[in-house]
């Protein structure tokens, strides 16, 4: 994973464009949540919580997850169909009532190295590692 300089803010990466400006609902939805580090916005761009208190290493990898994210989202890499484990959907069946969501989510962490992505599947370590082949072969 690359790092980037202290609050640095690369224009895009594996292909996907980061948006320095907040819209005012994210900007009211990131100020009530400091824990949420960034997003895949629903203009298929990232964006970053500038209310979080993430590290280099952190918002490095919240930029690799969302623009994963983003990737699966608009269909430049199939989206997943992989099972989720019980335990898997008890953490992260309230993030979203998409179960396609869920699983684009799953692999994001995984691919980012998330410890949220806890008992990944073999089904669901194949589908990261293609994941990171094709991104590794985007624009950072």
């Amino acid at each position: 994973m690359g790092l980037f300089g202290p609050k640095s803010r690369p224009s895009s990466i594996f292909g996907v464009e980061i948006r320095g400006n907040l819209f005012p609902g994210e900007d009211g939805y990131f100020r009530q949540n400091p824990h949420v580090g960034g997003m895949a916005a629903e203009d298929d761009r990232i964006v970053i919580n500038p209310y979080s208190s993430l590290s280099d290493r952190e918002r490095a990898a919240v930029y690799e997850n969302e623009a994963a994210r983003v990737l699966m989202r608009r269909g430049d890499f199939p989206r997943p169909s992989y099972e989720m484990t019980p335990e898997q959907m008890g953490r992260f069946g309230g993030y979203s009532a998409n179960l396609d969501d869920i699983r684009q989510t799953f692999a994001a962490r995984i691919l980012s190295g998330d410890p949220s992505a806890v008992g990944p599947t073999p089904a669901q370590k194949a589908y990261a590692a293609a994941l990171r082949a094709f991104v590794s072969k985007r624009k950072r």
